[in-house]
């Protein structure tokens, strides 16, 4: 599948409507808690189910994508998904339970996505071409789901909310991924095989033996706890500095707008990519910027910055799925993916209270330099990743 295809399209629109609808709810959930008066605590709490609750369900949902193939898991994908919106709609008349129905709906809606996520992630690599610069070119394309859906859903809930308040919001997010069934009739249906459905049940921990796996997932982590500390520190250093919430954006928006293009660019250059050189000057290039972050003072330079900084984190994930579906068996793919995903929701529900707590006692500039060292550290790694 060298150019791109309808089932392509399919899965890319299909994890939209999933991801558009748990980052609305992530906007808009923290922020009805707040309007109710709840802590601050709480509404991080409440931010972090949303990564915490798919750590523990994705090896079952890796399990189930490689017995069953894409359907099965995007359709109960959906329905978990929707009835975390429904029941964000709930909270919204029953106010004595509304921030306990506000958690269940941030665990239904995550753990949904991350089913939805880690089906169409092992079906793009079967759709793709058997070479790695197949696999590099199918996944570049499906990265661009994620960040649309990360301006999407965000925009829609704050729209909503202003315009027909919260419950109108959470009505309008929720049917958002009723559409991904439309989309799964355009994915051809994979035949799984008896073998795989009544084969013996292995340790998904044994895939950490395979050569080159603890080493990526490594470099995985290093780079999605790079996202996570920028994604905390940027408000917080802007707030510090007096910019205003418009140039904050700016600096968010300049990160996915670099996140976004070189995505689009990396498939039309992805016979001339190695996995292993493209991971190690993106670490490299993070370490830099992280270095240099602490010194700039205006936003236009942090928006720089943050451009830069999303060139390097944006290319890494085509190479790190393409590299993972060469490290594993055809018939594991789905559980070395709920691996991975493991690793990214933990990251994202860990690290920011080690970030929070570290940076209260150190500094921010300081939490960059320790940052950008550990991941200048990391590229060593890298150098072998793909070359085992």
């Amino acid at each position: 599948m060298s150019q791109f295809s309808s089932p392509l399209l399919a899965l890319i629109m299909g994890q939209i409507c999933l991801h558009s609808c748990m980052a609305g709810v992530r906007v808009a959930g923290p922020l009805l808690a707040l309007k109710s008066g709840q802590p601050t605590w709480a509404v991080g709490v409440l931010l972090g189910l949303f990564a915490a609750a798919p750590v523990v369900s994705s090896l079952y949902a890796g399990r189930m994508a490689d017995r069953h193939g894409y359907h099965l898991p995007v359709h109960l994908a959906v329905g978990m998904t929707v009835l975390g919106g429904l029941i964000a709609v709930a909270s919204t008349w029953l106010v004595a339970w509304q921030f306990g129905l506000l958690c269940l709906a941030a665990c239904l809606c995550g753990v949904g996505t991350n089913f939805g996520l880690i089906a169409i992630q092992r079906t793009a690599g079967r759709l793709a071409e058997g070479d790695r610069a197949g696999l590099t070119r199918v996944f570049s394309w499906l990265g661009l789901a994620p960040a649309l859906s990360n301006v999407v859903g965000p925009v829609m809930a704050g729209t909503l909310i202003d315009a027909v308040g919260f419950r109108g919001a959470f009505v309008a997010l929720a049917l958002l991924p009723l559409a991904t069934f439309w989309w799964s009739r355009q994915v051809p249906v994979e035949v799984t095989t008896s073998v795989i459905a009544v084969g013996p049940k292995r340790a998904s921990w044994e895939l950490l033996t395979l050569p080159g796996m603890q080493r990526l997932l490594l470099v995985n982590f290093l780079m999605s706890s790079s996202w996570d500390l920028h994604s905390f520190l940027v408000p917080v250093i802007g707030h510090e500095r007096g910019f205003s919430a418009s140039a904050i954006g700016l600096i968010l928006g300049a990160f996915a707008a670099a996140v976004a293009g070189v995505r689009v660019l990396i498939p039309f250059l992805s016979h001339r990519l190695r996995e292993h050189q493209v991971l190690v000057g993106a670490m490299l290039l993070t370490a830099l910027v992280f270095s240099i972050y602490p010194w700039v003072s205006s936003a236009w330079l942090m928006a720089i910055c943050a451009a830069a900084l999303g060139l390097a984190l944006g290319a890494v994930n085509p190479m790190i799925m393409s590299t993972l579906h060469h490290l594993t068996p055809s018939d594991r793919h789905g559980e070395a993916i709920a691996l991975r995903s493991m690793t990214i929701n933990a990251s994202s529900a860990l690290m920011p209270l080690l970030f929070g707590a570290v940076g209260a006692a150190i500094g921010a500039s300081t939490l960059f330099w320790l940052m950008g060292a550990a991941v200048g550290a990391g590229s060593w790694q890298a150098r072998r990743v793909g070359r085992d």
